[in-house]
């Protein structure tokens, strides 16, 4: 085989020359001709290769259309090239171009679509031969070009290079370049290709007549080829043998990183370096593996971000292409099936689905257009009627995936039967995997994958990456399900737990909101109530059970009975909520044996705040149990937090709670809150503070618009966690609507007692209501005359629906009801009082009792 060229004006070495006539070294060869066409068909560019090719100088070419380049009869086939590569990242074909001196020439042409500057779209055309430079005709032959009818990419250019030993060694060696089972290409001294094997052709999908005399980066434009020139040029200057990790795939492809390439200098007898052979090997297996776990690693941050089922199907699909397939589709069941193992048999009615998430290579990109309908996945929110003996149908029931080839019987059968999957197929796919979606015993829909630009069909491999992702979607969809129900329940429970109308009592105007936590966490147990108390007294509670969800509610529910029931005893506030923080201790210790630790703490750290208004007196005592304090708004517009010690949150035990007193002037605002209010993301305790005063100390009309002033100012997302406000306008009851007398411990007193209820109830109009009042007061002050100690005081309040009779005396002892036997004198007092009154009760105070009895004076 002859030697490689010399490099251009070297000599060649004494041991290298052979007897005979001396031969001349071949003539540089010219540079490649290059231009650049827009997409209008207009020349951008013009490179001396061209000018040396055609004849035309840069200023007759560059800014007018291509087209005048073609011979004039080509013009056709000139436009049909343009029309075949609409579409594509790179194009090849012979085209007839007109010289400027009139004559034709054929070329194999070369071009890749490129990107300018800014968003046009141009095209990078290069012709490997452009024969001699103008002027030359080597060995007084050939003109610059080569006429129509000689071979494109002919002449003499690389002809030493191949080399044509007719030999039986030089056969071999020719043979083993050509079929090597790697990449092979040999890169002269001006790094431009001579010679290229089969493996470099079918990987670039380029012959080597149409790579020949072109650098790398002309060949495969892509910063990989610049870099691998530079290595080669390294090679030359005696660098030595040079290594890669990556290799430059087909035009329009880019670098792929599953191959190692070698670069090594090829040397002369004599050891100088006249060429670079480029030799690369792709490491298949081990590169797919990695890119195989590198998707599953990317999959487990992105798939399953949010409790949206949608788009958690959708997730999946944008994982798996374009990195494992071309196009997926994610179907989601109407009705999701639960059980046990699935049944190896196919169902035996079809299975309707929802197309939920859709993903294709061809949504993006120019190739979308020409590309039409094939392999694409379809349109998400559509209905999927799966037939049952349909590959869908069996993975269903058998609850595994499978991998299906164009030509499998079933789903050529299935693509006959719906239309629909002969659209999702497309007529260019290959290879098809099914997928169920499974999660914890239920089948929740199934996943597609296909592939049509990918020439390697589905392996084993990928069955098991696709069930991988599919799975970890199932898990986070139904996970999301699962927690959308609780929420639903918790809610429904929460929602049940409150108020579901304020009481009628006179004391109050009330207005309420409550706001449940915006994430997933869930519903916490955030609750607020009002409970009207004897002497038209009214108490007002706000309470923040820690943790979110059912339990959380439950909890909330039993410590609001709980707050009910000691309220009705009229506890004074501290002490109720004493006894409240007992009872949040015993159920802790009830809850103490649960698995679920973090939800078992029985309402531990539960907070509260009791406040009990007097519109008679006007004042207010209050006690909280580590519960953000109260806002007060004077009628003039002043806003202040009330003072009250702070006490220990619920549950922790042995520590005291204080109750804190305060008058409060007629038309006063009450603000009472949970935490949440306060613990927006966007601003920190002092701004919010600040708006809440602000929006407070704004006059409104209503406290409806009070509540949605301060929650407007407050939040500007769904808060983070539950929120309960609760805003009280006090009134009074003046001294027109009571009337009080102090009563001299004497049985006598009960009768001038009487009198005084009766010339009252004439007073205030309420005749119709003397009977029953002369009875209840001559029992409770006969009561309190023979079983209590002085000093006794009566007192008649009357509200607009309510009269209230009250007997004060200091002894600490309750009266009880009891029934009286046949022949007792006794014991039906209060039995009678009980009978007439609506409800009637005991008050304790610091020292004494007050017994109490209510009468309605609506009608019946």
């Amino acid at each position: 085989m002859e030697r490689l060229p010399t490099h251009p004006g070297e000599r060649p070495h004494e041991s290298d020359a052979s007897p005979g006539p001396a031969r001349t070294a071949p003539p540089t060869p010219p540079p490649p001709a290059t231009a650049a066409v827009d997409a209008r068909g207009i020349v951008t560019e013009w490179s001396e290769g061209a000018r040396q090719l055609l004849g035309y100088p840069p200023s007759e070419v560059v800014g007018q259309p291509a087209a005048r380049l073609l011979a004039d009869d080509a013009g056709t086939a000139g436009a049909a090239a343009l029309r075949d590569a609409a579409g594509r990242e790179r194009w090849s074909g012979t085209v007839a171009l007109r010289h400027r001196d009139g004559r034709r020439l054929r070329r194999e042409l070369l071009a890749h679509r490129r990107t300018a500057e800014g968003p046009v779209t141009e095209w990078l055309v290069v012709s490997a031969v452009t024969g001699t430079p103008e002027g030359q005709t080597p060995g007084g032959q050939t003109p610059a070009g080569t006429p129509e009818g000689e071979a494109a990419g002919g002449g003499t250019y690389g002809s030493e290079a191949a080399g044509s030993g007719t030999s039986g060694s030089g056969r071999l060696g020719e043979w083993a370049f050509r079929q090597a089972p790697c990449v092979m290409a040999v890169f002269d001294a001006d790094l431009r290709l001579v010679r290229a094997n089969a493996g470099m052709e079918q990987v670039l999908s380029l012959t080597e007549d149409q790579m020949r005399g072109l650098r790398l980066p002309e060949i495969v434009p892509h910063p990989v080829s610049d870099e691998t020139e530079a290595k080669m040029r390294r090679v030359l200057e005696g660098g030595g043998p040079q290594q890669l990790r990556a290799g430059a795939g087909p035009a329009g492809t880019g670098a792929s990183d599953g191959w190692s390439t070698s670069l090594v200098p090829l040397e002369d007898p004599a050891g100088h370096v006249r060429a670079v052979c480029l030799a690369a090997h792709q490491r298949l297996q081990e590169h797919l593996a990695r890119q195989r776990m590198l998707l599953l690693s990317e999959a487990s941050a992105r798939i399953g971000t949010t409790a949206d089922s949608g788009r958690t199907a959708q997730e999946l699909a944008d994982i798996a292409v374009p990195g494992l397939a071309d196009f997926a589709a994610v179907d989601l069941l109407d009705a999701p099936r639960h059980g046990g193992a699935p049944s190896p048999a196919a169902p035996a009615r079809p299975l309707a689905a929802t197309r939920t998430a859709v993903r294709s290579v061809l949504d993006d990109g120019p190739t979308a257009s020409a590309a039409g309908t094939a392999g694409t996945a379809g349109t998400a929110g559509t209905k999927t009627l799966y037939p049952a003996l349909s590959p869908v149908a069996r993975c269903l029931a058998q609850g595994h995936g499978a991998l299906y080839d164009a030509a499998n019987p079933d789903l050529l059968r299935w693509a006959r039967q719906d239309p629909g999957a002969a659209r999702l197929l497309g007529s260019t796919t290959h290879s098809v995997m099914v997928v169920p979606m499974r999660a914890h015993g239920a089948t929740l829909g199934v996943a597609l994958f296909g592939r049509h630009r990918h020439a390697e069909p589905f392996e084993a491999d990928d069955l098991w990456l696709a069930e991988e992702l599919t799975a970890k979607a199932a898990v986070s969809i139904h996970t999301a399900r699962r927690d959308s129900r609780e929420h639903t329940s918790t809610m429904t429970l929460q929602r049940s737990l409150l108020p579901q109308t304020l009481p009628d009592q006179g004391a109050l105007d009330i207005a309420t909101r409550y706001l449940p936590a915006g994430t997933r966490a869930g519903v916490g147990g955030d609750w607020f109530d009002v409970i009207p108390l004897s002497g038209a007294r009214v108490a007002l509670v706000v309470g923040d059970v820690v943790g979110h969800g059912i339990r959380a509610s439950a909890t909330m529910g039993r410590l609001r009975t709980a707050v009910r029931t000691l309220a009705d005893v009229d506890l004074p506030p501290d002490e109720l909520l004493t006894h409240l923080d007992d009872l949040v201790l015993h159920l802790s210790a009830d809850e103490s044996g649960t698995d679920d630790t973090a939800e078992s703490a029985g309402g531990i750290g539960t907070t509260c705040l009791y406040a009990v208004y007097d519109p008679v007196s006007r004042r207010c005592a209050l006690a909280r149990a580590g519960h953000p304090p109260p806002a007060a708004v004077t009628p003039d517009g002043a806003v202040r937090f009330l003072d009250i010690p702070a006490g220990p949150p619920l549950g922790l035990g042995g520590l005291p709670f204080e109750t804190f007193e305060t008058e409060l002037p007629e038309g006063s605002l009450l603000a009472l809150y949970t935490d949440g209010l306060l613990a927006a993301r966007d601003h920190d305790i002092d701004e919010a503070l600040d708006k809440m005063f602000a929006a407070l100390a704004r006059p409104a009309k209503t406290l409806d618009t009070v509540c949605d002033r301060v929650l407007t100012a407050m939040l500007t997302h769904r808060p983070d966690d539950d929120i309960a406000l609760l805003v009280a306008r006090t009134r009074a009851l003046h001294a027109d609507r009571v009337a009080a007398w102090d009563l001299a411990s004497d049985p006598a007193v009960v009768a001038r007692a009487r009198k005084h209820a009766t010339e009252q109830l004439t007073a205030w109009g309420l005749d119709d209501a003397a009977f029953i009042t002369e009875l209840t007061v001559s029992e409770l002050v006969t009561n309190a005359i023979r079983y209590g100690r002085p000093p006794i005081q009566l007192r008649l309040i009357h509200e607009d629906s309510t009269l209230t009779c009250e007997v004060f005396d200091s002894s600490s002892t309750a009266p009880h009801m009891r029934r009286a036997r046949t022949f007792d004198e006794g014991g039906r007092g209060l039995l009678l009082v009980g009978q007439l009154a609506r409800r009637w009760g005991t008050r304790h105070a610091l020292t004494g009792k007050t017994v109490w009895a209510e009468q309605s004076l609506s009608p019946g």
